[in-house]
């Protein structure tokens, strides 16, 4: 799990790299094709094929959740440019308690007081980040919870569609209807790309992809979400020292301030929900 975040920060990296010289659609539609390809080779290498990865019981809101998605990056990738690497993940690492927050009146999940002092907390480090009424407010900020919160919502419907599909199913849709989503809208902002170096950044950005998916496949093959999910954290550590060293970004202190609140309640969001899973998979005794 800590090697599936490293390459997904350096996923980032690139994306920012390339988002600065041509348009986000571009960068994504181009990623997404790569995606697509990889899901299709590992639909077809399961038992059923393609015709069993592509039967869902609940099509709309499989594409929908896949569309959600590919926004999402969009959006993600255009705050890496206007934002930076550290400030966009520092905002957006408050997606898990988003997603406990709309457990509720999504999937009519209880939650507990606990958690909700951690949504809290969680919520009081983003104001910490952005800081209004201190300083001028910057519009900027608001792009990375828009798309933590875009995010959240994705998580939350993959949770409501693994009731009626596999994870090979909603894995299918996720790369083939992002791609024909992407495909449709990018061309009317697309950017070629130029010269075998920017070719080669956007082969290791589809690589990367590639690579990170498969990675956190296996992962979750072998161990709980609720147990690797807390390393998930590890992607800002990464992401900080390429931004730092690469990009030549500088936190402030009010954004490492509200980083590590948002870190600690985030941490803490994740920890409970695994206990509160293991104990409703705990047989109850007579």
């Amino acid at each position: 799990m800590i090697l599936v975040t490293a390459i997904f920060a350096g996923q980032d990296a690139v994306s920012r790299h390339l988002a600065q010289h041509y348009s986000v659609m571009t960068v994504v539609m181009i990623r997404y094709w790569a995606f697509a390809v990889f899901v299709v080779a590992m639909a077809a290498a399961r038992p059923g094929g393609i015709r069993a990865a592509v039967r869902s019981k609940r099509p709309g809101l499989q594409v929908f959740r896949s569309v959600l998605l590919v926004a999402e990056i969009c959006i993600t990738v255009v705050s890496f440019v206007v934002l930076g690497l550290i400030g966009t993940h520092a905002i957006f690492a408050v997606f898990p308690l988003l997603v406990a927050a709309l457990a509720g009146p999504v999937l009519g999940e209880p939650v507990g007081w606990r958690r909700k002092a951690a949504i809290g907390v969680g919520l009081l480090g983003v104001l910490v980040i952005l800081r209004p009424g201190v300083q001028v407010f910057s519009p900027q900020a608001v792009i990375p919870l828009v798309a933590a919160f875009m995010f959240a919502l994705y998580s939350l419907q993959t949770r409501m569609v693994a009731r009626w599909d596999s994870a090979e199913t909603s894995f299918f849709y996720t790369g083939i209807a992002g791609a024909v989503a992407i495909t449709l809208v990018a061309p009317f902002w697309y950017t070629p790309l130029h010269g075998w170096a920017d070719w080669g950044w956007m082969g290791l950005l589809c690589v990367t992809s590639i690579l990170g998916h498969f990675l956190l496949i296996k992962v979750y093959e072998v161990a709980e979400a609720g147990t690797v999910q807390p390393f998930a954290y590890f992607q800002l550590v990464f992401v900080t020292i390429i931004a730092v060293t690469l990009f030549g970004e500088r936190p402030d202190a009010w954004t490492v301030a509200g980083a590590a609140l948002i870190l600690a309640a985030g941490l803490y969001a994740v920890l409970r929900e695994a206990q509160l899973a293991r104990a409703r998979r705990r047989p109850a005794r007579g």
